[in-house]
């Protein structure tokens, strides 16, 4: 019970209560004590004065009559000896504590001297030489601790003990406000342990830490329950992706095999059989590729060179498919120089020209356009293809998202290439936007930081 935090709490509340009433009695003793003691002795010096002044100016009424009636005696505890020693008694005779006071002492005040012991506050002792009559007596008066004293002590102690029960009570309900949300988290993450993020904390009542804390862990389950849903697509997707050739392969290679037919179908099946290979041999390798770049330990080579010589390798690259198409080119490559990984790059302008070659009908156009800045650079590839729509664009950099299967089926589109160009320009602290609408074509824009000088890598997020 004792490992619980509402007990920790409340056993510290109490050992905190507790200490810190001891340290201020310490305290209190150390710093007043010296002070109390002397206001006391000064206290009751001016009481003994005036008592012996008082009766000085009295007609020779009898002493004892005198401090038996003298009301200013009645909180002290007075004795009174002669020089033979003989006691009387006056004021509160009824003290719980009488201090021997020794011959010596008594010696001392009849021979004229004060004398004061303060060996504590309620057992203080003011010796005080009296001449009546030509004679000599010593006064010794002591705080009395009558029944007022008492009681009020009484109260005071019964004050801080109730004061320590309303706390510990108090402690006790405020802890379990304190701690039922910890306990309601922590089944909330065992849920989440188990599989299930549907879990939300609706506390905006409560602005303290508990309730950004509540906060954040419901941002968090939101966060895992959109990355188990990523995670479930992607499993799907690639098994779609994997299956769906797997079976041409298979299906085929059984027809070659049983089935008798004339060489072009032979042939037919044949180049089928080695274009889904082929599919498979891309899609691996555009796996691989994503997950290196989404580790720590990607290469990073960058160097400067010629932006705009890259571009035109890669149109000339992709001349093949651009010249089948009878599709015309507008370029604009003006010189730029650029820091950055080349490799990385080429995959970039690679991936998003064949794109726009590729969904761009016969007779189109490509354009390409470098725009060199002070500090950036931009790259924009537009065409006046098939476009893409608004709810699309949203998601087109996801992985394995296709804006129409169908059509990227025919084109042999895994969905991923995207994905990796986002990655790329991540990689460079750049950024990739697309504008686009059905029928009119669609424009990617690629800015990048042209970096005047050599510089370390960015950091790979």
């Amino acid at each position: 019970m004792i490992k619980t935090l509402y007990t920790r709490m409340v056993l510290v509340y109490l050992a905190a209560v507790i200490f810190g009433l001891v340290v201020a009695f310490v305290i209190m003793g150390l710093v007043f004590s010296e002070r109390l003691n002397a206001q006391l002795r000064e206290d009751m010096t001016l009481v003994a004065q005036d008592l012996i002044e008082t009766y000085e100016a009295t007609d020779n009424v009898d002493f004892d009559s005198y401090m038996t009636n003298r009301k200013l005696a009645k909180p002290f505890f007075i004795r009174v000896y002669d020089e033979a020693g003989n006691e009387a008694l006056y004021g509160y005779t009824d003290v719980e504590t009488r201090k021997a006071i020794t011959p010596q002492e008594i010696a001392q005040v009849l021979r004229g001297e004060q004398l004061w012991n303060e060996s504590s506050m309620d057992v203080s002792i003011l010796g005080y030489p009296v001449k009546i009559q030509g004679h000599s007596y010593a006064m010794f008066l002591q705080p009395a601790s009558n029944k007022s004293d008492r009681l009020l002590q009484s109260y005071l102690n019964i004050s801080l003990i109730n004061a320590l029960i309303i706390g510990s009570v108090f402690i006790m309900v405020a802890g379990r406000y304190l701690v039922k949300p910890i306990k309601r988290m922590t089944k909330a993450a065992r849920r989440m342990a188990k599989g299930d993020f549907n879990i939300g904390f609706d506390w905006k009542f409560r602005k303290d830490e508990l309730g950004e804390l509540a906060q954040s862990f419901t941002e968090m389950a939101g966060e895992l329950k959109q990355m188990e849903r990523m995670r479930q697509d992607f499993v799907s997707n690639v098994s779609h992706e994997i299956q769906s050739p797997l079976t041409s392969i298979a299906g085929f290679s059984k027809l070659l095999r049983e089935k008798a037919m004339s060489e072009e179908e032979r042939r037919q099946y044949l180049e089928i059989i080695q274009t889904e290979a082929e599919r498979l041999s891309r899609l691996s390798e555009n796996l691989l590729k994503l997950a290196s770049l989404e580790s720590e330990h990607h290469p990073f080579h960058p160097t400067t060179y010629a932006l705009d010589e890259q571009l035109r390798s890669v149109i000339v690259a992709t001349e093949p498919i651009w010249s089948a198409k009878k599709l015309e080119l507008d370029l604009r490559l003006p010189t730029a120089k650029i820091y950055a990984d080349a490799d990385q790059l080429s995959q970039v302008w690679m991936n998003l020209i064949t794109n726009s070659l590729k969904f761009t009908p016969e007779g189109g156009m490509v354009r390409v356009r470098l725009l060199p800045a002070t500090d950036r650079i931009q790259v924009r590839i537009g065409d006046t293809g098939i476009g893409i729509s608004e709810e699309d664009q949203a998601r087109i950099f996801e992985r394995f998202y296709k804006a129409d299967r169908a059509r990227n089926r025919e084109k042999s589109g895994s969905g991923l290439g995207l994905a990796i160009v986002k990655k790329i320009v991540d990689l460079h602290r750049g950024t990739i936007e697309v504008r686009s609408k059905p029928g009119q074509g669609t424009v990617f824009t690629v800015t990048l930081p042209s970096f005047s000088g050599k510089r370390h890598a960015p950091d790979k997020k």
